[in-house]
């Protein structure tokens, strides 16, 4: 959403928010973002636009990243989008595209070149299977920072804890595919903040 077609009240309370100065501090704030990532940009994007740049608030963060999720594509590229969109229109998305994605493809095509000479060496397995668990814990730690903001979702703190409850039940035990999931329990969802919306 471009800041033109932000809401009054959105527009009132991101104006105390800080915003990236020119379209380069925002290109190289998602490069730096990009570089972090090993094993997931989420964890990184949630520390480095929140709390280190403070350009959204955590409320903020997880409507941007829900609305991220359910469209096609890359969750961060996803949000990178929305985001530089949100401070710069259409250039401000192509910035933030390309810091995402710039610099990171490069390396990731020289990475893809050393690992075709070293993949059946045993340390280079080890190290991409410990990867993996650092990946997950990152996953979590993120899930974890992004808890408290929960009560403050337009459902209300059982709906919000039921729904997440859910979703991990469908996914992690019953490991039922995602668009299943989303079909199912994202309707539920829009349709409990729409009621407590409108009463």
């Amino acid at each position: 959403m471009s800041p033109a077609a932000e809401p009054a009240g959105a527009e009132a309370s991101s104006s105390k928010r800080k915003r990236p100065a020119s379209l380069w501090e925002l290109y190289w704030a998602f490069n730096r973002l990009a570089l972090q990532g090993f094993g997931g940009v989420l964890a990184v994007a949630q520390r480095e636009l929140v709390e280190r740049l403070g350009w959204l608030s955590q409320e903020e963060f997880l409507e941007s990243l829900a609305v991220a999720q359910v469209l096609p594509g890359p969750n961060v590229v996803n949000l990178s989008l929305m985001i530089g969109d949100r401070f710069f229109g259409v250039r401000g998305a192509f910035a933030a595209l390309a810091g995402m994605m710039l610099l990171p493809c490069v390396l990731m095509l020289s990475m893809a070149a050393l690992y075709g000479q070293f993949a059946t060496h045993p340390v280079v397995g080890n190290a991409l299977r410990g990867m993996g668990a650092v990946s997950a814990g990152l996953i979590l730690a993120t899930g974890v920072k992004l808890a408290p903001s929960l009560p403050s979702n337009p459902m209300g703190r059982w709906w919000a804890w039921g729904l997440a409850g859910l979703t991990i039940l469908a996914i992690a035990v019953l490991r039922l595919p995602l668009p299943w999931v989303l079909a199912c329990l994202g309707p539920l969802g829009m349709w409990a903040a729409w009621r407590r919306l409108k009463a």
